[in-house]
């Protein structure tokens, strides 16, 4: 049985943090670490005290993971940055509520006592001879122990304690993967049985040592079960300082989701009750498996549980059914056209993360290249009075304060400047359209007419087809992607408040153009009428660009088999990278380092010195063992990794690439693991060091083919649209929210005789009473599939604790 792991963060916002700028405020950020690994990093808010931030992260973690950290700190132009404090948040206060955390958390002072790191390996005897009890302690080696020197690395000494006796292993200069393979022996003295400590420290010439952690074993444990292996370094125990919230707080959203996964044959009875749903008769939509599970969910469990659809059906090549059972059962409750698709429903939310899975590739090629520009070239750009600041514009221009028109008539050329590539790019990318968002939108525009052809309402039959598809295309994913960029992959980060202006005015012109210009002159943004001429000059090519959009031959077929979400040709992530030369004679290591554009896919990752340039090199994916970190010490460069290959004769190969900063290599990490997740014979440790001047800068080992020092962390990606195909574990998330619903689900359509038996499919009483017991029928086969998947995991659990004997079960 596979485990699965995934942690959502969300770092909303601060409040009264300190001042630690002689302005009086500071420019805070916030680093987030899983058990010391740095996983993202937010942008930094200038000038603030408050910031807001918003920013989300989807982690797939190792299930062993212990505790989750947030930094705060004040970035500062010159120096270090300073640290403003931390919240430590351990694996089991974040599940102690199944719903998560989301509440505002005090800071907490940064002891540097307590930033301790990596594990110690170990192999404890204890002995009786002719002069009394002994302990045979014998210290093997560290790993991923705290850098506490200026080079990034320590001089790691053990300590060791039994009783009233302590001794010392010897130091190992320069590493944080000492290798001692010492054995310290300790006699037993009178009195009660003593526990054992070993303590780690890192050696300094000046001043006192630096204390790098802690592994402590009652003396149960040393009779009954004597330590054996890797042990997890702890701080000294001390009661948590409370700030008293003199540092601050954080408003933090955490939630932890762990799943056993069974094997597939298990939720084959379920998936089957889906697939069902959609391939039956429309007169059954809303007495169907899926609409009894669509009435069980609500709120932030509808989106995930689209998600999760999504991607099922598209595995079983049924995502076009899928959709359109959605959309049949959206326009049957919908009565007048203005309304349809403005809520949350799951028709509207599957639609929109199927545009995301599937059109990502699409949007980053309409749109990137003109939000590229916006970033690089940061013009103000201002059209609200109230929000125009001539002494800025004044400062620029160096020529006197201008009036507020001269002010509009600028930015308006500027908008429109930006404006005509983006609705050129868009009305011109037909045949860039993913073929399966074609068709969807195809059978979509093909429900709506159908439902609202003979209707007379203030929107016309003509907008309301135009409207449903730019209702998605343009204000559930264009528009959104321009306003936040890095949310949709488009930016490594967030844009300056400058640049955010900017953003958000043209992402208002995408609306208005994907609302077809209804709402032009309407409502408290008058504002913008300067830009209205554009913009119904482009309402015309937008209802063009639709009907091409949806004139495609072709549907999909049912129950194809299942397939990647991103095709292996399709390129996942790509741009300029620092490539260090192979093994570069006589030359610095900064100059060893030079600058090339990659680009990765399901296949290869290839690069070249240039986007344009036609003479690549490139590695196959198949070739990859490990993708890792590498310490700053390898190099005394910070962000770089490293690409572990193993070519077809076997020989390994290291590829060293720098990143410009802590969330572009996250990114790149993240993709080169997913890319490389199916490959046989993935390294199990590696080296986070370089071989340089004959020996291993991490371990310090001499011999070029010595085994890893360090684990590798081939579990650890960040989740996002290009995550791949896994029809088990999506099944499982839909077992799960069935089991937060199975109560209401008995309550509501087997137990409550006097429910409410209208249905909008329904006209006469024997209709709706054959619709009712189809109902019942549906939530009835749901109830027993589920009996049946706990008692599953209730076998394998058993079996994985070793209360039954191993055996088969039951398929």
């Amino acid at each position: 049985m596979a485990k699965s792991s995934s942690l959502n963060v969300r770092v909303v916002e601060g409040r009264a943090l300190p001042a630690k700028d002689v302005s009086g405020s500071s420019d805070p950020y916030c680093i987030v670490k899983v058990d010391d690994e740095v996983v993202a990093r937010t942008a930094t808010i200038w000038r603030s005290l408050s910031p807001f931030w918003g920013e989300e992260y989807t982690v797939h973690l190792p299930l062993d993971f212990h505790h989750l950290s947030f930094y705060v700190l004040d970035e500062d132009t010159v120096g270090h940055d300073d640290i403003i404090g931390k919240i430590s948040l351990s694996r089991e206060a974040i599940t102690a509520d199944p719903r998560g955390i989301d509440s505002w958390i005090n800071l907490s002072r940064v002891d540097p006592d307590a930033e301790v790191q990596g594990e110690v390996c170990l192999a404890v005897q204890t002995l009786e001879d002719v002069q009394g009890r002994c302990l045979h302690c014998h210290v093997l080696q560290a790993r991923d122990l705290a850098p506490r020197d200026i080079s990034g690395t320590s001089d790691p000494f053990a300590r060791v304690f039994w009783g009233s006796q302590s001794l010392e292993t010897s130091t190992i200069k320069k590493t944080r993967f000492p290798y001692w393979d010492e054995v310290l022996e300790l006699r037993e003295m009178p009195g009660s049985p003593s526990p054992l400590r070993v303590e780690l420290w890192d050696w300094d010439m000046v001043g006192k040592n630096d204390f790098l952690g802690m592994v402590e074993f009652p003396p149960q444990v040393l009779q009954h079960n004597p330590p054996n292996g890797w042990f997890r370094l702890l701080p000294f125990p001390r009661a948590e300082e409370d700030s008293g919230g003199s540092l601050g707080a954080l408003r933090l959203k955490v939630r932890l989701t762990e799943d056993s996964v069974l094997p597939s044959q298990y939720y084959q009875p379920l998936r089957e009750l889906l697939m069902e749903s959609v391939l039956g008769p429309a007169e059954e939509d809303a007495a169907s498996p899926l609409a009894v599970l669509e009435e069980l969910t609500s709120g932030d469990c509808r989106q995930e549980l689209a998600t999760k659809l999504v991607k099922l059906f598209l595995g079983q090549g049924l995502t076009g059914p899928f959709l359109d059972y959605l959309t049949r059962r959206e326009v049957a409750r919908t009565t007048d056209p203005n309304t349809l698709f403005r809520s949350n429903s799951l028709a509207s939310k599957s639609m929109e993360q199927f545009m995301k899975l599937v059109g990502m590739p699409y949007l980053h090629e309409v749109l990137r290249p003109v939000i590229n520009r916006v970033f690089e070239e940061r013009k103000y750009m201002e059209l609200d009075p109230c929000k125009m600041d001539l002494g800025r514009t004044r400062r620029i221009s160096f020529k006197g304060a201008p009036s507020e028109e001269h002010v509009r008539e600028a930015s308006l050329g500027l908008l429109t400047g930006y404006l005509g590539p983006i609705v050129d790019a868009i009305v011109g990318s037909v045949g860039r359209c993913p073929p399966a968002m074609r068709l969807a939108f195809k059978q979509l525009r093909q429900r709506v007419e159908e439902r609202f052809s003979q209707a007379e309402h203030e929107v016309g039959q003509a907008d309301v087809k135009y409207l449903a598809i730019s209702g998605f295309l343009f204000l559930r994913f264009f528009a959104p992607a321009i306003l936040t960029p890095k949310l949709f992959d488009l930016r490594d980060q967030h844009a300056d408040p400058q640049t955010s202006r900017s953003l958000l005015l043209l992402a208002k012109a995408v609306q208005s153009i994907g609302n077809l210009g209804q709402q032009l002159g309407q409502g408290k943004e008058l504002w913008m009428a300067p830009l209205h001429p554009f913009l119904l000059q482009s309402i015309s090519r937008v209802r063009d660009f639709l009907d091409q959009l949806v004139d495609v031959d072709g549907k999909e077929e049912a129950g194809g088999p299942a397939r990647a979400l991103v095709p292996p040709s399709v390129t996942v992530r790509e741009g300029y990278l620092l490539k260090r030369k192979e093994e570069p004679a006589g030359l610095a290591t900064r100059f060893a380092f030079k600058k090339r554009y990659f680009r990765l896919s399901g296949e290869t990752l290839s690069y070249s010195k240039s986007p344009e340039w036609q003479m690549c090199s490139s590695i196959p994916v198949s070739h990859i063992r490990a993708v890792e970190r590498v310490d700053e010490s390898a190099f005394q460069l910070p962000y770089v990794m490293q690409v572990v290959t193993q070519d077809g004769a076997g020989a390994p190969h290291t590829t060293y690439l720098q990143c410009k900063n802590v969330n572009e290599l996250n990114q790149w990490l993240s993709a080169l693991r997913k890319a490389s997740a199916p490959n046989p014979d993935k390294l199990a440790s590696c080296h986070p060091g370089a071989f340089r001047s004959g020996h291993w800068t991490c371990c310090l080992q001499a011999e070029r083919s010595a085994s890893g020092c360090s684990r590798t962390h081939s579990a650890v990606t960040l989740g996002d649209w290009s995550d791949p195909l896994d029809p088990d574990a999506e099944t499982q998330m839909v077992y799960r929210q069935l089991l937060l619903g199975r109560d209401r689900l008995r309550m509501k359509f087997l137990e409550d005789s006097s429910m409410d038996t209208t249905l909008e499919a329904a006209t006469e009483q024997g209709a709706c009473t054959d619709a009712l017991a189809r109902q019942r029928e549906a939530a009835a086969r749901l109830l027993e599939v589920l009996t049946d998947l706990d008692q599953a995991h209730e076998e394998f659990q058993q079996q994985e604790q070793g209360k039954v004997v191993s055996g088969p079960l039951r398929p």
